[in-house]
């Protein structure tokens, strides 16, 4: 069981002030009145949030020591290093939840800093976002009735699960999901991972240079986020490409099945590709 059982927190400090770490200070600012602490790259960003009103002060290794919960809204690498970095300074009565998209690289470092340094890590992935990033695109309802993912060392240590439940209050979360670090990665090939390579090989066709005029709902649908951080999802594929190489391999497969009842002429076995494919669609929405 983990020694952290505090349900009630007055101090954050939040490492990365893009789209999701400026909206989890907004989020504790306007809708938990906590004092925020935060850092970014560019210092620019932290200033503007302290004039606005989202951050009390820039965060550091002086006075991390004050934070009752820290946030590395970071890459996956980077969240790493800096937990490694700050470790010597964090309160050993407070807990770090990170944001990142995935979970095995950043958990099995991370659960070992923490235990030797003596505070709580809880792995965390918040399901939300927009089509552009940074700090100006951050919203304190982000978050509102998303699911956030979180990956505690002990899945049974229902204390802890109830505590950061509790503590995520303010960001307004529709839902929170327990898994292990080797689940998550697992479903977010598919869930995300999948949606934004496929989306992005698709919008290469020669063809989408002429869709105006021809485009409608699933065009968009399709292309959304093909529109992406190329920096961060390249770090993200590579980290997970076990899980990712799976999923495309499926998909490869299914793609194939239709193009050789196209050069078939089969109409039979088209029909029966798409009706498993509506099938399948019904299974998965519980209709």
């Amino acid at each position: 069981m983990s020694h952290f059982n505090r349900k009630t927190i007055k101090t954050v400090g939040i490492a990365g002030l893009g789209l999701i770490g400026g909206s989890f200070a907004k989020a504790f600012k306007e809708n938990g009145n906590l004092t925020v602490y935060g850092t970014d790259l560019n210092d620019d960003v932290v200033q503007a949030a302290i004039k606005e009103g989202t951050l009390d002060k820039k965060l550091d290794k002086d006075n991390i020591k004050e934070c009752d919960l820290i946030i590395p809204a970071l890459y996956p690498v980077a969240i790493n290093q800096f937990v490694k970095k700050m470790a010597p300074f964090i309160n050993k009565n407070a807990i770090v939840i990170d944001t990142g998209g995935l979970k095995r690289v950043v958990c099995q470092e991370c659960f070992k800093i923490a235990k030797e340094a003596g505070f709580t890590f809880v792995g965390g992935h918040p399901m939300a976002g927009k089509k552009y990033s940074g700090y100006k695109y951050s919203t304190g309802k982000l978050f509102k009735d998303a699911s956030m993912i979180i990956v505690p060392e002990d899945l049974e240590d229902k204390e802890l699960i109830d505590c950061v439940t509790s503590i995520l209050k303010p960001c307004d979360f529709g839902m929170i999901t327990v898994c292990s670090a080797e689940r998550h990665d697992e479903m977010i090939a598919f869930t995300s991972e999948m949606a934004h390579i496929v989306s992005n090989a698709y919008i290469k066709s020669p063809t989408a240079l002429a869709h105006k005029g021809f485009s409608a709902g699933s065009y968009k649908d399709m292309t959304r986020v093909a529109w992406l951080n190329e920096t961060m999802w390249t770090e993200i594929f590579l980290l997970n490409k076990d899980n990712l190489i799976k999923e495309i391999d499926y998909i490869t497969k299914y793609l194939l099945e239709y193009k050789q009842a196209l050069i078939d002429n089969d109409a039979d076995t088209m029909w029966q590709l798409l009706h498993d494919g509506k099938m399948a669609k019904e299974t998965v929405d519980g209709k």
